[in-house]
Order: structure tokens, then C-alpha cells, then sequence
């Protein structure tokens, strides 16, 4: 996201760099998920809690969830730790990778705190964040490395302490202040570290005391008493440095925390509340209803609060604790979305993976997220009759209510109205298990990408079998397979399997294979119904071919995983016996230079505006216009919400523009805000309309911000648009393919796919003034017309 140095200072670590993260709440939305929680917090009368990449914080007076994510300016990085202050109301968020942001409560500012990321002298495996202990406006961050101290009110690192043998570097679990003394639960049998605070040269290892022996995993102040745990599930309280074991737990506790003079240790399976004493207080525990895995957990006066692995938080009360409400903000079941649709007023979510080499082990029994109206329909696994590895998403154009989504070693699934009713394998369907004579265990039926064709027919492909692609009609039943054996005679050997799936306008069937580039099938091509392109004097960078995609002038988009290739003539391709792909040459600073040259490309999507999405599996997502010449923009997780620079998958809203970008660690959207054509003109509508003062959206200058100007919803593919006054004077006017909204031409009035945008300038560059105006849509190809009015009021 976007960063902006704010201030330096001379520290240990060098320059203190704290970045103001950006805001992006205006075009994009996020979608993470909050089952898995990896610790929580309170403060201000809320509890907060970390999932893998986002913050939700629980109003204890109003019930009212508020998330914080990428789109509020975090980083999308591995959360391990979170820790609220009471005294300077900031959270503070600790990463695996040693990253600190600070999120301030009165203004939602996020800062970024960087030094223990950037430090080059430090390896990466040793600045993950373990425990923040704040003490007198001093916060003790306990890493694999050390102890580092950060100044909470004046924003700045202090020391750093090396407390290992000769000043090495050690990991320091967790760490608390008793009787002025600074105490280090460190691992790999570096025991117990002491330290007093009022010595002034902490910095020198020699000034650390060891108490005991072998790994720590915690210690805790409570009152009067210091206690520790052991990596041995022991449980002692520490008296004149001498180690008292009192009890032992059955199971390695993975929290310890103190508040308000109790003792709060969490386990796998349960939550214990001790007074200072350990006088055993609660219990809370897993059980059938709830089954999931404790993680980390906090109290209030009278209520417990427990981080799980699979449910979100539970809250439960003191006197009753076994009994849970779930506390969770909406959203999908998990982050890491590798297959999505974007179809019919719903997204679909499926999570089921296979790595590069098409392998789908090891089995994901995931479930199914479905988002409809603002509001997500979780799946469970257990609902999807054993399907396992769920990946391509196919809809029926011709009942909506059906779907059907490729089970990579199941088979293909069918739901009807969102609920799983038949499971397609080789007993009940057309498809059919791999058979690998050198390996009679290693069986399944590796079906991937799918799509309906215009006639109703569902094409499927499968891989590791003769008869690769297969057609189903929902209708009568029927099934038929048609072979690739022409040119792939051993599915075994000459082929590790297929993703993307495309029909075109002809029929022809296009098929991304890993080893073969991109297959053509035709059935109704005469003589000649298959054909390939995937070697170098074809053009192709590679034979593994990752995702395809069909623009609007039936020129075919391919994405290998060592860069991007077109393929011009594709109504010509079955009977060319020698067919040839292009890469997309642009000017780079007068340079002559390939698009995308050795990306691994993981998807593409064409809008309604021929414009190209491409995605990558390290560089972000770029969207290009119709020809590639032009980056209209390219989002990485510096200047964007995307919380990775991996992307999965991409799917478009055809109706909204909406543009949904799958990760591995977690779900965003833009807001591109170009449609779909339309058939006719009879929808076409201007919004908002009147334009009066308070919207604010005249005058400026980025047609691409969909936030603001005029836009004109429901037109056809190939249009004018005039704009006149009352009078009938040219006020703006524009048409499809030669007004493009994210032209370099910065017009005032553009076209993108069904919808136009005007920023209410007139021919002189002006803003017009108050009054009534006449749109005047003509349709180019059927010539038919459409008169809207809109009425601007400044």
C-alpha cells in the first residue's frame, strides 16, 4: 500500500521508519475471514481479536463488530501477536515476520513500523513477534532473536537486548516485570533470564541472571507472585529465583496471561481462571457442540472470551462456562479462495488447490463460501457429500439454481439451490478414475476446469484419461467423451494435467494443459478436430499454460508460467497446420520490451470493456486495455489492499464491475465500475439523478474513480451518446470503442463496456451549469435510440 515517510530517529536498529498506511476504503472492499483466531486482546471496553491477516474488535457495551484489514491500511501479513493500550488507546499488532503496526483509536490511523523487518543483521526466521508486555510507557517485544523496547509515547525503539551466551541471539517467549526486575521466558534451554530494570546497561548480556534450566514458554506477574511454565506442560511459581513446581498440565498450554489479579491459561482443550494464588476459579472447555481448538483467551469481570482455531471467539460466562456464543463478523469460511465465480448476483468460493505440477495432495476437505446481498453462506464440508479438493465453479446459464464445481479427485459435484445433491464419479456418470498401472494405489478423478457452452451443455475436462473432455446435458442426462488421443497418446506420460476451460463463439472448446500449451477441440469440425500450440517454434515461452481467456474480438488470451501469449486467428486454428502465438510488444521508455516477460501468469478475465485482468503468482494484478499497449493499473500489496502479490483467481461482476481477486491470504475487491453490455437499449438509466451539490462529483479529472461523475448503466455494445442542453447545444459526447474511459486521452466523457461516465465538463472544459440535459443514445448496429433526462443542480 501506499507509504509515506513520516519522521526519522536515531535508534538502535538505525532509522526508525514509521509509515502512514493508506486508506482504500473508497473502491475497494475486503473479505476475510475470522474462524481462525491467533490471539486476542482488550481495552476501552473491547475485546479485540487477530485472525491470520485481520482485526475484529467486540463493543462489550453495544455488541457492535468493527473489522480492521488491508483496506484500512494493514499489511496483510502474518499476524502472531496483538496487544491493546489502555494508556495510549493504540493497538499494537506483531507479524511473523517481525513487522509492527500500531492501529491509533482516534483517528483509525494504521502505522507501520518496520525496523525489526528491515534489520538485514537479524535472519528472517528470528524476528517473528512472540509477546508485547507494556510496562510504565515502555513496551518489552519478546522475539526469536531477543528483546527489543519500543516507546509507546514518543513512537521510537529504544534498546535492543541480546541476552544469549556471548550476546546471541535467542529466542525470548514471553516476558513480565516483578519487584523491578525484568524476567525473559526464553526456548532452546536458555532457561529463565532476570535483569533490573534500573540498571542502565541492559544492552550487556553479562548483566542477565539465569534461573533454572531448559525452555520456557511463559511468565506471568500476578500481584505478588511470579509464575512460569515450562515446555515440559509444568506450572511453577518462581520464589527468590528458586523454581517451585505446582502443577502440571495434561496437555501443553498455549497462552498464559494475567488481568485484573486472575490468571488466565489457555490449552488446546480447555481455559483455566486462577486467582493469584492459583485457586483454580473457571473452566471452560471443548465440547461436542463446539468443537474446535483453543488458542489464546482473555476474561472480563464476568464474562470469558476464547480465540479457537475453526469458530472464531467464544464468549462464556463465569458462572456458566462451558456454555458459548460465537462471536465472529461475516465472512468467508477461509482466506485462501482458489477458485472463484462471480455469476448471478452471487460469488462463490471454493478452496480446494492443487500446486503447479496439477497435484492435488494433500486432500482439502474444505467446505464452500457463498456471498449473496451482503451476507455470506458458509458451507460446511460435512454438507458436500465427501467431495474433496473443490475447485472450478460452473453455474447453469439455463437454470441459475444449479451449480456444478469440479472435485480434483472426487469427480464433479452437483448443489441445487445452494444445498449438495449428487456427488458425479465413475459409478453414477461418465467420468473416469485415473489408472496408472505402475501405481495401483494412486487412484481419483481429476477433473478441473469446466464451462456450459451456449446450447446448455456442461464440458468438462479430466486429466490422467484417454477421453479427457466430456459433455453433459443437465436436461436428459446424457453424458459423451471425445478423446485426446490424436495428439496426446499417453495421458499418463505426455500430459501432467489441465486447468482453464473456454468455449467460443464457434464451439471450439480451449483447454489449458501443462504439458501440450493450449489444446482446441471442435467435434464438429469436419476431419480436423484437434489441434495444439505449446512449442518454441510456436511462439510459446513454455508448454505449461496456466489460464486462457477469450476477449471480445474472439482473440485468445494465454498465460503460461513464463509469460503472457495471444493468439490472434483463432476461427482458422483446427485447420492451421502450423499455428503461431504473439507476445505483446510495448515501448519502455522507447524500448521495445515483452509484456510480462517470464511471469508466471495464474488467471486472466476480460471485462466488458475487452480490457484484460491479469493476474500473477508474485507481481500483483495488472489490467491492461484491449490491446496491452496501455497499464491502465497495476496493484501490488505496496500500493493496494491486496494482502499478497500472489494471486489465485479473478472473477468479474459483469452487472456491477466489480472486480473479486482471490489470494491465498484472503478476498478483495475493485470497484472498476465499467458492465456488460446489454442487449438493448430499454434498460439504460443515468445515476444519480438530479446531481445536486452535496454529491460532490463534478469537475474532476479520473474517469476511472467510480466514486465520482454521471454514469450512464444499460447501453449496448456499440454506441453515441450525446449530451445537449435544453437548447440542444453539444454539451459531451462519446462512443464505444473510441472514447475509453481509461483512455491516456483523459477525455471528459468515456464509454467502458454498459456504462459511460461524464464528469459533467462541457466541450470548453468547464463545468456546466445548473440545469436540465438530454442524453441522446443511439445504438450503431440496430440504430435503435433512447432520450434520458438528467437534471444538475450546483
Amino acid at each position: 500500500m501506499g507509504r509515506c515517510k513520516l519522521f526519522f530517529l536515531v535508534v538502535f536498529f538505525g532509522i526508525t521508519q514509521i509509515i502512514v498506511s493508506q486508506n482504500f476504503s473508497s473502491l475497494w472492499e475486503g473479505y476475510f475471514s475470522y474462524y481462525s483466531i491467533k490471539d486476542v486482546t482488550q481495552g476501552n471496553n473491547k475485546i479485540y481479536a487477530a485472525s491470520e491477516n485481520a482485526i475484529f474488535s467486540y463493543d462489550l457495551s453495544t455488541s457492535e463488530l468493527q473489522t480492521i484489514t488491508t483496506i484500512n491500511g494493514l499489511s496483510g501479513e502474518t499476524i502472531t501477536k496483538i496487544k491493546y493500550s489502555e494508556t495510549y488507546q493504540l493497538l499494537i499488532i506483531g507479524y511473523q515476520n517481525g513487522l509492527i503496526e500500531i492501529v491509533s483509536e482516534s483517528d483509525n490511523e494504521v502505522l507501520s513500523v518496520v525496523d525489526i523487518l528491515d534489520k538485514v543483521t537479524i535472519a528472517p526466521n528470528l524476528k517473528r513477534i512472540n509477546h508485547f508486555n507494556e510496562y510504565n510507557g515502555l513496551v518489552y517485544i519478546s522475539t526469536n532473536y531477543g528483546i527489543s523496547v519500543y516507546d509507546l509515547n514518543r513512537l521510537e525503539f529504544g534498546d535492543t537486548y541480546f541476552i544469549g551466551s556471548g550476546g546471541s541471539q535467542i529466542t525470548v517467549n514471553q516476558t513480565t516485570v516483578f519487584n523491578d526486575m525484568l524476567y525473559a521466558a526464553c526456548g532452546n534451554n536458555n532457561a529463565i533470564k532476570k535483569a533490573s530494570l534500573t540498571n542502565p546497561n541492559l544492552i550487556d548480556y553479562q548483566q542477565w541472571q539465569t534461573i533454572g534450566n531448559g525452555a520456557f514458554l511463559a511468565i506471568q506477574t500476578v500481584e505478588d507472585r511470579l509464575y512460569s511454565l515450562g515446555s515440559n506442560s509444568a506450572f511453577y511459581e518462581i520464589v527468590n529465583d528458586n523454581l517451585n513446581q505446582i502443577f502440571t498440565y495434561s496437555e501443553l498450554p498455549l497462552d498464559v496471561r494475567e488481568f485484573n489479579s486472575y490468571l488466565v491459561i489457555t490449552t488446546r482443550n480447555n481455559v483455566f481462571v486462577y486467582d493469584d494464588s492459583f485457586g483454580l476459579l473457571a473452566t471452560a472447555s471443548v465440547n461436542s457442540e463446539f468443537n474446535t481448538s483453543f488458542l489464546a483467551a482473555t476474561i472480563t469481570d464476568n464474562h470469558i472470551y476464547i480465540g479457537t482455531s475453526s469458530l472464531g471467539v467464544l464468549q462464556s460466562e463465569f458462572i456458566n462456562p462451558n456454555t458459548y456464543q460465537v462471536i465472529r463478523p461475516d465472512g468467508p469460511l477461509m482466506n485462501n479462495g482458489f477458485k472463484i465465480n462471480a455469476i448471478y448476483d452471487k460469488l462463490w468460493v471454493a478452496f480446494g488447490d492443487y500446486d503447479i505440477f496439477q497435484n492435488p495432495f494433500p486432500l482439502r476437505s474444505y467446505g464452500l463460501s457463498i456471498y449473496k446481498n451482503e451476507q455470506w453462506n458458509n458451507i460446511p464440508f460435512d454438507s458436500l457429500l465427501a467431495a474433496r479438493n473443490l475447485t472450478y465453479i460452473s453455474v447453469n446459464p439455463f437454470n441459475p439454481s444449479q451449480t456444478f464445481i469440479s472435485a480434483t479427485h472426487d469427480g464433479l459435484l452437483k448443489l441445487d439451490n445452494d444445498v449438495a445433491t449428487i456427488l458425479y464419479n465413475d459409478s453414477n456418470s461418465g467420468l473416469e478414475q485415473l489408472v496408472i498401472p505402475s501405481r495401483p494405489n494412486e487412484t481419483g478423478i481429476r477433473v478441473t476446469g469446466s464451462k456450459f457452452d451456449q446450447s446448455g451443455l456442461l464440458w468438462t475436462v479430466t486429466s490422467f484419461i484417454d477421453k479427457v473432455l466430456k459433455s453433459y446435458d443437465p436436461v436428459s442426462g446424457q453424458w459423451r467423451s471425445y478423446s485426446f488421443k490424436e495428439i496426446i497418446p499417453d495421458p499418463i506420460t505426455d500430459e501432467l494435467g489441465y486447468n482453464d476451460l473456454v468455449i467460443d463463439r464457434n464451439g471450439t472448446k480451449w483447454i489449458a494443459a501443462y504439458s501440450n500449451g493450449v489444446v482446441a477441440y471442435n467435434e464438429n469440425n469436419g476431419s480436423k478436430v484437434i489441434n495444439r500450440v505449446y512449442t518454441m517454434d510456436q511462439n510459446m515461452p513454455s508448454t505449461a499454460v496456466k489460464s486462457i481467456a477469450m476477449d471480445n474480438r474472439s482473440q485468445l488470451w494465454i498465460g503460461t508460467i513464463k509469460g503472457l501469449r495471444v493468439l490472434y486467428n483463432t476461427s482458422n486454428f483446427l485447420d492451421d497446420p502450423n499455428p503461431r502465438v504473439s507476445e505483446i510488444v510495448i515501448l519502455d521508455d522507447g524500448i521495445p520490451k515483452e509484456l510480462l516477460s517470464n511471469q508466471l501468469i495464474t488467471d486472466i478475465k476480460v471485462d466488458g470493456s475487452n480490457n484484460k485482468w491479469v493476474g500473477t503468482f508474485d507481481s500483483g494484478i495488472f489490467y491492461f486495455s484491449p490491446d496491452g499497449q496501455q497499464t491502465i493499473y497495476h496493484f501490488t500489496k505496496d500500493n493496494s489492499p491486496l494482502p499478497t502479490n500472489t494471486i489465485s483467481d479473478i472473477s468479474i461482476d459483469s452487472k456491477s464491475g466489480k472486480v473479486y481477486i482471490a489470494t491465498p491470504k484472503g478476498l478483495v475487491s475493485f470497484l472498476s465500475g465499467g458492465s456488460e453490455a446489454e442487449e438493448a437499449l430499454s434498460n439504460a438509466y443515468v445515476y444519480p439523478n438530479p446531481v445536486r451539490p452535496e454529491y460532490n462529483i463534478l469537475g474532476f479529472n479520473d474517469l476511472n474513480n467510480i466514486n465520482n461523475g454521471v454514469k450512464i448503466r444499460g447501453l449496448t455494445e456499440n454506441v453515441n451518446i450525446k449530451i445537449t442542453d435544453i437548447e440542444g447545444n453539444l454539451v459531451a459526447e462519446a462512443q464505444s470503442r473510441i472514447n475509453q474511459r481509461a483512455s491516456r486521452s483523459n477525455y471528459n466523457f468515456a464509454i467502458d463496456g454498459g456504462t459511460a461516465v461524464w464528469n459533467g465538463k462541457n466541450l470548453a472544459n468547464n463545468i456546466v451549469a445548473s440545469g436540465v440535459y438530454l442524453i441522446m443514445i443511439s445504438d450503431l448496429d440496430s440504430f435503435e435510440t433512447k432520450v434520458l433526462k438528467l437534471a444538475i443542480i450546483r
